[in-house]
């Protein structure tokens, strides 16, 4: 077995961990520290809707032997609008204005073709009006709005409300830090970008549900027992899937990083960067929620029940008996005793405390029969 699957199982059976749970003041202060400078960005700068959203036009050119930069400046100068001009590998152009009426579009027509000496039929013209533009972004607002309704009334009914919530706020951290960083890098936003946006959020998703679902069993009639608190168990619950997220985040962002870097930076594909920018940050920032995030903030509620807290105060008064027990033992020599009564208790002694990172105690083994010999 590699390194890593070996490590995965020691982190599965509880032997070795790191308490996630514990240090969540300081995940929670990076992604407050992240989601401003989102925020930020977003308000700054905006965000560069394409003209699905704001309407506009598009011209698409034959073959052309003028430069992009004297097409961009032609177009610009007779519209009295922003270009944005794409170079394709087979010598045309794709030239995209925003917020253009249909008139200027004519105009603009007219003398693009005069610029690139062509006749006015082969430069193709499609007009995407406002009221348009507007209908669309209303719909990919409401199917965002009835996906975080849904998600909410599924988690709510399938485990509990504060994992709901735990669920919803992890995914608003991911929309915001994705938002941000398209308005940070001024990549144009289209139905791609919605399309990704919704794709990692299903993904971000279904991490968070998995941890769910093994801090549920694990929790099961955690109040009869006095070993372990709720966010230790949760906190053993995340080390347990922890390697299998790490390792599904790593082969999903390879080939999302492929059409990025590789179809979106070389190649210079709209559609690709516009999916794939979002499908990219979108996966990280939904692995770390799922981690930092989704289920610190679960235990973070949970501790605050009536019955959580009794469990705590519990669990404390038995370290602390136990501890001074096992002083007390040193002191008259009877360690070996109080090793073997804590070894009868009822309660599961196959785990170490949550956090601890090391091989843990094994329970000192007694004779079960009372008696020395061989049994007759």
């Amino acid at each position: 077995m590699s390194r890593l699957g070996t490590l995965g199982a020691r982190l599965y059976r509880g032997e070795v961990g790191y308490d996630f749970v514990a240090k969540r003041k300081i995940w929670y202060g990076i992604s407050i520290l992240i989601t401003i400078t989102a925020i930020v960005g977003l308000a700054v700068r905006g965000l560069n809707m394409g003209i699905e959203f704001s309407g506009g036009a598009v011209f698409a050119t034959e073959k052309t032997s003028v430069s992009a930069d004297a097409a961009k400046e032609t177009v610009e100068r007779v519209s009295g609008h922003t270009a944005i001009v794409q170079k394709q590998g087979d010598g045309k152009l794709r030239i995209q204005v925003s917020e253009l009426e249909t008139k200027a579009s004519v105009k603009t027509q007219e003398a693009l073709a005069e610029k690139l000496d062509m006749p006015i039929n082969k430069v193709n013209t499609d007009i995407v009006g406002p009221s348009w533009g507007e209908e669309i972004a209303d719909k990919a607002w409401t199917g965002l709005a009835v996906f975080m309704v849904l998600v909410v009334i599924y988690l709510a009914l399938a485990f509990e409300w504060r994992m709901a919530v735990a669920a919803l706020v992890a995914l608003i951290h991911d929309l915001t830090i994705t938002v941000g960083v398209y308005a940070l890098v001024g990549f144009e936003v289209t139905p791609g970008t919605v399309i990704g946006l919704l794709t990692i959020l299903g993904y971000s998703l279904y991490d968070t549900v998995v941890v769910f679902d093994g801090l549920k069993e694990s929790a099961k009639d955690i109040t009869k027992q006095t070993r372990w608190t709720y966010s230790e168990i949760a906190n053993r619950s995340l080390n347990g899937t922890l390697v299998r997220s790490i390792n599904t985040t790593v082969v999903a962002l390879l080939p999302v990083a492929g059409l990025l870097f590789i179809g979106g930076g070389f190649l210079g594909a709209g559609m690709l960067n516009d999916i794939s920018l979002a499908l990219f940050v979108g996966l990280a920032a939904g692995a770390y929620s799922s981690i930092f995030i989704a289920t610190p903030l679960v235990a973070d509620l949970k501790e605050r029940d009536p019955q959580m807290k009794a469990l705590t105060r519990r669990v404390r008064a038995k370290r602390a008996a136990q501890a001074a027990k096992a002083d007390s033992g040193q002191d008259d020599g009877r360690g070996a005793d109080t090793d073997a009564e804590d070894a009868g208790d009822d309660e599961p002694q196959d785990a170490s405390p949550a956090g601890l990172v090391g091989q843990r105690r094994q329970p000192v083994s007694r004779n079960r029969g009372g008696r020395g010999g061989k049994r007759r």
